[in-house]
């Protein structure tokens, strides 16, 4: 991976594939709100191009890097890998969100304030960006999505016991050092499932959750990459991941998390 220069205490992690036409003004609108941050793009060698304009603008930026990786590995893994590099290089906060536009920066200073909450007992470990607190919501899907959405996040959060409104949504700030309690080789969900994964394991090393609202949008420019096929692999690997919670439940019952308030 690069070497970046000495670190602020952000990094902004952005998993991309074929995202060139959204990727230069995101990166703007990003350093508009947070100008303090670093952002590291993890392309999966985007036939698009994204990977190029990635590297010129690392030349022309300190504050930006490129971690490119051979073909589309999934997200889960990206966002490892991201991860990784925020605890090698020493930052405190790793900001992992949507390439998109669908998770605005306009929120990355309310993410930021909420992990540094008064008193330290109540600072938390995830501050999550929720579209389902009041003052949330999500724009420009079909109804039907709408529903799917909620039905499979009702579904991992009872089935995993999860205590936080929104466990799929990507958009969050994690402390890098309750990621270093975590073994990220164990993590198993390559796809949209690892959301609700990587919560549930730092739930069970006793992590504390925060919320705090944001309207997601559905993106403008680009493709999608959800099918239907990820979503039923994501439904399975949360049900497969709930079965390992059970028969594991002794070893792990001491470990018991919080969700701020």
């Amino acid at each position: 991976m690069p070497e970046p220069p000495e670190a602020p205490t952000t990094l902004i992690v952005l998993a991309t594939y074929n995202e060139l036409q959204n990727l230069p003004e995101l990166t703007e609108a990003i350093f508009q709100h947070a100008p303090d941050v670093h952002v590291l793009v993890v392309d999966d060698n985007s036939p698009d191009g994204t990977g190029r304009w990635c590297d010129e603008r690392a030349t022309q930026d300190s504050r930006f890097h490129v971690f490119h990786r051979p073909r589309k590995l999934g997200l889960g893994t990206a966002t490892v890998a991201g991860m990784r590099y925020a605890l090698e290089h020493g930052y405190a906060y790793a900001v992992v969100m949507d390439a998109d536009f669908s998770h605005h920066p306009r929120y990355l200073p309310d993410l930021r304030r909420g992990m540094d909450r008064e008193p330290p007992a109540a600072a938390v470990d995830v501050m999550i960006g929720s579209r389902y607190l009041p003052g949330g919501g999500i724009e420009g899907w079909p109804r039907r999505r709408r529903w799917m959405s909620r039905a499979v996040n009702r579904y991992a959060r009872w089935w995993l016991g999860l205590r936080a409104s929104d466990i799929s949504g990507a958009f969050r700030c994690y402390r890098v050092s309750a990621l270093r309690q975590l073994d990220l080789d164990a993590v198993r969900a390559h796809g949209y499932a690892f959301e609700e994964e990587i919560l549930w394991r730092l739930q069970r090393r006793g992590a504390r959750f925060g919320e705090t609202p944001i309207v997601f949008v559905d993106r403008q420019r680009g493709q999608s990459k959800v099918n239907l096929y990820e979503a039923w692999s994501a439904c399975w690997s949360i049900f497969v991941l709930g079965l390992q919670g059970r028969f594991s439940r002794t070893a792990a019952s001491p470990e018991q998390a919080g969700q701020a308030s």
